[in-house]
């Protein structure tokens, strides 16, 4: 028999959280005077078992996630063709996942309607796939629960809570002002995730530039750290143009009411 079966066998067990290593695997196929066929069909169950956990894996991350289901935004539906200029093999590598693996945090700026929470989100999905945590809010969701953490004196489960995912996604920054307190939770969210260990990245998206995020937060000193380790490790995709939605949206012309009749006069 092939010792590298014996081994598949103790990897897949690994997986599914059971001790049994290559030699039990053997010294049972042994005892029982197993055939090539007969570990090879044990190997096949232990495969089978294996795939049906990392498939119950990756659909609990997808519905913890937050990112749509039933449209999913992935990166096989975006359009790279409307996305133009010099660097635009960057965006090109992101389903790698390299960012990720790099502990490096995204940021995608510009105009609504070019995509930006797509990419976004595709990068989420792409993270659940492969098994890991990801969480999707607006940046008005997480100023809420900030206050309502404040509120019941829940700071620290909020904190802890975004700082678990390996993927966290905080959408639209700038379209809500975070109060002191806020601005201060956020830095300890972002503070925390800066020394976080393993496969790591803070993805954000906004219509308007970091260097106008000061007017959404409160207190300069937290502000000025958040944005150091948001920045410190990151890549800036700044997307221009005008908004491709709608291109496929048919207009019809037609009016309400009795028709007009036209009443002729003799002369």
């Amino acid at each position: 028999m092939d010792d590298s079966l014996f081994e598949q066998i103790q990897a897949d067990a690994k997986y599914l959280n059971l001790d049994f290593c290559a030699q039990e695997v053997a010294q049972l196929a042994m005892d029982h005077e197993m055939s090539d066929e007969s570990v090879q069909a044990v190997s096949k169950v232990f495969l089978y078992l294996k795939e049906k956990k990392a498939e119950t894996i990756v659909n609990t991350q997808l519905r913890l996630s937050r990112l749509p289901l039933k449209e999913p935004k992935s990166f096989e539906n975006f359009d790279f063709s409307l996305i133009h200029g010099k660097q635009v093999d960057a965006l090109k590598t992101l389903p790698s996942l390299s960012a990720l693996y790099a502990h490096k945090n995204l940021a995608f700026i510009g105009p609504q309607g070019v995509g930006k929470t797509h990419l976004a989100m595709a990068f989420g999905r792409e993270c659940c796939l492969k098994g890991m945590k990801t969480y999707f809010l607006k940046a008005t969701e997480l100023n809420q629960r900030f206050t309502d953490a404040r509120k019941y004196g829940r700071e620290s489960s909020a904190i802890n809570g975004l700082v678990k995912p390996s993927c966290l996604i905080i959408d639209e920054v700038g379209r809500c002002e975070f109060d002191k307190e806020n601005t201060q939770m956020f830095f300890d969210v972002i503070d925390r995730r800066y020394n976080k260990e393993g496969p790591n990245t803070l993805i954000f998206t906004s219509n308007k530039g970091p260097d106008k995020w000061g007017d959404y937060f409160n207190e300069d000193s937290s502000l000025l750290c958040s944005l150091d380790r948001i920045f410190d490790i990151a890549t800036v995709f700044m997307i221009k143009g005008n908004s491709y939605r709608g291109k496929k949206c048919e207009t019809i012309a037609l009016s309400a009411g009795d028709p007009v009749s036209i009443t002729k006069t003799k002369s």
